[in-house]
């Protein structure tokens, strides 16, 4: 880092390469840094349920190493933990762009206790200040390990989701939970988004404490019958995946429950695991989504386009009908899928290179109708490149500029990740 600096050259983080917003292109020409080698677990604390890692780490590779003494790291990565060309690294899916994923309906989103981080800005313009040694880059410690912490500013949170623009994280302290016991999966069809979208609301009003609700539209659940991934023939409509975490007699009460809420939504089918290798295969069917859309591209060449948005659970069927309407009298491919438990939903947008104006296009409207129903540009993608412009339509200007403001004194030299979250000059 002191290189980077004395010589002003860009730096641009990389982990696993799962970003979809331009989170790590090159803007200016510079240094990748590869994190894929500090990929050590340097310390398991079994008692206190925390784990220090760095940032390399591979998502199941840490949770192997957990399973052995029955611990996970629960967040659930879906796809992008099913090959190898995608493997998915602790940077991303927790600091890089603070993602969700499935299993936060249940165990919460944030697991990061905190984090140490390499800022790159170097120790002689800090010269001035008591305990600083110059020509050293500066590593600071953002948190100790307690669970809990109201010590000055809570830098964690800053670092968590700046998409590598004001440090770069060395070491991690990440919550771990028990291994669930028990755990089952339920499967519904209906006959409409807005029937499955309903029933999310009626179960989490209800209260069970659903450890996962996936959504897949028609189009994806086509995918999965076309693609193959499943040895299971799949009726072809918008379908719920539930995940519950229980005992058994707790799982099998809250089953029923949700089952009595299905049917009341007119729902077209329930079926449920019996057995945890039956609710492995069911699950399979959403962790193997993404590959299986390229079944349904109307040529070789076309681009997919995914992009994500948020919003409450209650306007989230307004949000996906109004989409999928606007997508269809595009003629574009499309399908969506949702962690719609919370709110999150992405969607999958085919495109040849004629048709990359009109795509952008309806991402534009997509973002645009998010916030004015009062949610979120990006649920977990990030801003990164294609977002960052939308930021000040959903916070104001004024955030923003703050964000800029935070961005100059951590890294005045623009060097971190530079171009991404925000533009370093305002619009003029």
């Amino acid at each position: 880092m002191k290189f980077c600096h004395t010589r002003r050259i860009p730096v641009v983080a990389f982990s696993g390469g799962t970003s979809f917003e331009g989170n790590f292109a090159n803007t200016r020409r510079g240094l990748c840094i590869d994190f894929g080698r500090m990929a050590q677990v340097l310390a398991l604390h079994k008692e206190d349920l925390d784990v220090v890692v760095q940032p390399g780490v591979g998502y199941e590779e840490l949770n192997e190493r957990l399973k052995e003494e029955r611990l996970l790291f629960p967040p659930d990565p879906g796809m992008f933990c099913c090959t190898e060309r995608y493997w998915l690294k602790v940077e991303e899916l927790m600091m890089f762009t603070h993602r969700s994923w499935s299993n936060d309906r249940w165990y919460g989103r944030n697991r990061l206790l905190r984090h140490k981080r390499l800022p790159l800005r170097h120790d002689e313009e800090l010269g001035h200040l008591p305990h600083y040694r110059p020509h050293r880059s500066t590593i600071i410690k953002t948190r100790q390990r307690p669970s809990k912490s109201s010590a000055g500013y809570d830098l964690s949170r800053l670092f968590t989701g700046a998409e590598g623009t004001l440090g770069l994280v060395t070491e991690a302290v990440l919550k771990v939970t028990v291994l669930p016991q028990n755990e089952r999966v339920a499967v519904a069809a209906f006959s409409s988004i807005r029937e499955a979208t309903q029933c999310v609301s009626r179960v989490v009003q209800s209260g069970i404490q659903v450890a996962a609700v996936e959504l897949l539209d028609a189009v994806s659940v086509k995918c999965l019958n076309e693609s193959g991934s499943t040895d299971r023939e799949w009726e072809e409509a918008p379908t719920l995946f539930f995940r519950f975490s229980e005992t058994e007699n707790g799982v099998r009460e809250e089953i029923a429950v949700v089952k009595g809420l299905a049917e009341g939504m007119g729902n077209k089918s329930f079926i449920f695991a019996e057995d945890e290798q039956e609710s492995t295969d069911l699950w399979m069917a959403r962790k193997t989504i993404l590959w299986g859309t390229a079944a349904v591209e109307k040529n070789d060449d076309d681009k997919l386009w995914a992009t994500d948005c948020a919003l409450q659970v209650s306007r989230l069927s307004d949000m996906i009908e109004q989409t999928k309407a606007d997508l269809e009298s595009c003629g574009l491919v499309h399908c969506v899928i949702g962690h719609v438990g919370d709110g999150n939903f992405h969607s999958a947008i085919f495109y040849s290179d004629e048709e990359k104006p009109i795509a952008e296009a309806v991402v534009h409207r997509m973002v645009e109708r998010a916030i004015e129903m009062e949610g979120t540009v990006t649920g977990e993608h990030g801003a990164g490149l294609v977002k960052r412009d939308y930021l000040p339509l959903e916070l104001g200007q004024g955030t923003v500029d703050a964000m800029r403001r935070v961005k100059n004194a951590l890294d005045p030299l623009c060097l971190l990740n530079c171009d991404k979250v925000v533009r370093m000059e305002a619009d003029r």
